[in-house]
């Protein structure tokens, strides 16, 4: 875990060969079945959104919306997003953004894959803590999410 308050930082060593990781990230159906999205029939275009809704019970009305930042084949995926953005009453869209950076490198027995969630600092402040508390928690769960994804995949 890091100190920092402006971003989360989990690294994950996978006992899989780099394509295997990057189709787990990079094919959005299959990034929606680890982590938990309804992705079906949809593609990650750089440049472009992608939506669905959440499929983890008790927050299925909530639909996930990210900007797709960068896509370097086996290297790297980002996107932008509204973090813990929850309440559907609230209008999250005038807030800014964090970065969300999954990297992958070769490593000794798999494959390196790293993720960073940035930008909290810019978040309003009435939201800020616990929009940080939550994704750092919601991270942690992910990264069991991805790993149990390749491994079965």
């Amino acid at each position: 875990m890091n100190a920092s308050t402006d971003r989360i930082e989990r690294d994950l060593l996978l006992e899989a060969p780099r394509s295997k990781v990057w189709r787990a990230l990079a094919d959005a159906e299959a990034f929606g079945d680890w982590f938990g999205v309804a992705l079906k029939g949809q593609r990650f275009v750089a440049g472009q959104r992608t939506k669905g809704h959440i499929t983890h019970p008790g927050y299925e009305h909530l639909l996930w919306d990210v900007l797709i930042e960068k896509i370097e084949p086996e290297r790297r995926l980002s996107f932008r997003w509204h973090p813990y953005a929850v309440d559907p009453a609230a209008d999250y869209s005038h807030e800014p953004t964090t970065l969300v950076e999954f990297t992958l490198e070769e490593a000794a027995g798999g494959t390196l894959l790293r993720v960073v969630e940035s930008g909290f600092d810019a978040i309003p402040p009435a939201r800020r803590e616990e929009a940080f508390r939550m994704n750092s928690g919601g991270w942690d769960a992910q990264m069991k999410n991805v790993e149990a994804y390749v491994a079965k995949a």
